[in-house]
């Protein structure tokens, strides 16, 4: 991993949920809304529901207004059709993608094949997930559950990981620096998110997550819900600067 800046650590992840009123391209006026507005900073716009409502040609948009993309599609099939799935997103060529650990070496290592600029991250288990549903879904602890899959993401040689902030630090202890870190369930200090679906025993802030070993930030509504979105990015980013100095 070279070293990143703190715009380089930001992830915003734009999710909008359309009324009915709206029409198919109402999600995607919004990405690009908070794209014009974060034009210069320097962070990662995360897109996956616009994404696949509009197609990949979203991303050339984003990048054009400036901005680095994490297409958060988290792909999940047999080897050939992820190979398919690679050679189509090489064409826009996102900076981050996400597949899912649980698809298998081959699948991933056939992704990651046709893929060689973007970075591909293994997600392990969802943030919004608590020890109940993994032990029902797969017979161990969530804790237990995220280190099965990063192994399989090791396995695979992916570029990186997904997790809760929880689980990094155990993550950093066991894979190092192969891999990079990357931490939905982040809630920066200012923020706070009424009925929030993310378990709040893997949530945390940006200074404590960074401190644990997390390389990059996804951080949604407590951005995309502010009054000035721009405003809520630098001052987030002020609250990561201040444990790199």
């Amino acid at each position: 991993m070279k070293k990143l800046t703190a715009a380089e650590r930001l992830i915003v992840a734009a999710d909008y949920k359309p009324l009915d009123a709206h029409p198919l391209w109402w999600a995607e006026d919004q990405v690009l809304a908070l794209a014009e507005n974060l034009r210069g900073t320097g962070v990662y716009i995360k897109v996956n529901s616009a994404l696949r409502a509009s197609g990949y040609s979203l991303v050339n948009k984003l990048h054009d207004r400036g901005l680095r993309v994490f297409a958060d599609l988290k792909l999940y099939d047999i080897p050939q059709t992820l190979a398919i799935d690679g050679a189509l997103l090489r064409k826009v060529c996102p900076e981050l993608l996400t597949t899912v650990c649980s698809a298998g070496v081959s699948a991933m290592k056939a992704l990651k094949a046709e893929l060689p600029y973007t970075e591909v991250l293994g997600v392990t288990v969802l943030t919004s997930l608590k020890d109940a549903d993994t032990k029902a879904m797969f017979s161990c602890s969530t804790a237990e559950a995220v280190l099965r899959f990063a192994q399989v993401g090791a396995d695979a040689k992916n570029d990186g990981l997904i997790s809760s902030p929880a689980e990094v630090e155990v993550l950093r202890a066991k894979f190092g620096l192969m891999m990079s870190l990357n931490t939905p369930a982040i809630r920066p200090e200012f923020a706070i998110v009424a009925g929030d679906d993310q378990n709040p025993e893997r949530i945390m802030t940006p200074a404590k997550a960074i401190r644990a070993g997390a390389d990059r930030l996804v951080i949604g509504r407590p951005i995309t819900e502010a009054q000035n979105p721009r405003d809520a990015v630098m001052r987030t980013l002020e609250e990561i600067e201040s444990v790199m100095a």
